[in-house]
């Protein structure tokens, strides 16, 4: 199965808008029931309007009427893999957990994996905010 992921990561990165930075990232999504929703960077002239992949997939898995990440593979050319960074780690950790597996990869294959609880320790997510008559 993780071939399969890998190979869909592949064909999603070079995908990518990356004209400024040169660096193309793809994501990959695995919900509990087995969907899978892929996202690529896609940057913009002014920088901080572009999107992470890890934005664009979650963004597709909500979508399609998901709400939970089952685990997510990265993936960058750099032979450690890419961390998402810290507004994907909350945004990631709004529909994951902390047991939630994080998967770095690179066109070779996963080089690197952590849970969500590793890479974003201590987090503030959804339960904090919602109260007994919400649920």
């Amino acid at each position: 199965m993780q071939e399969a992921y890998l190979k869909r990561l592949q064909q999603t990165m070079q995908k990518a808008y990356a004209p400024y930075s040169e660096y193309p990232v793809a994501a990959l999504i695995v919900t509990a029931t087995g969907e899978e929703y892929a996202g690529c960077n896609v940057e913009n002239a002014s920088y901080g309007e572009g999107h992470c992949a890890e934005t664009a997939a979650i963004a597709a898995m909500v979508l399609a009427g998901h709400r939970r990440i089952e685990s997510i593979y990265i993936m960058s050319r750099d032979e450690t893999g890419a961390t998402p960074c810290g507004g994907c780690r909350q945004r990631i950790r709004e529909f994951a957990d902390a047991q939630t597996p994080v998967h770095l990869c690179n066109p070779q294959g996963i080089v690197n994996s952590f849970t969500l609880g590793e890479l974003l320790p201590h987090a503030f997510g959804p339960e904090f905010l919602l109260t007994d008559g919400d649920q």
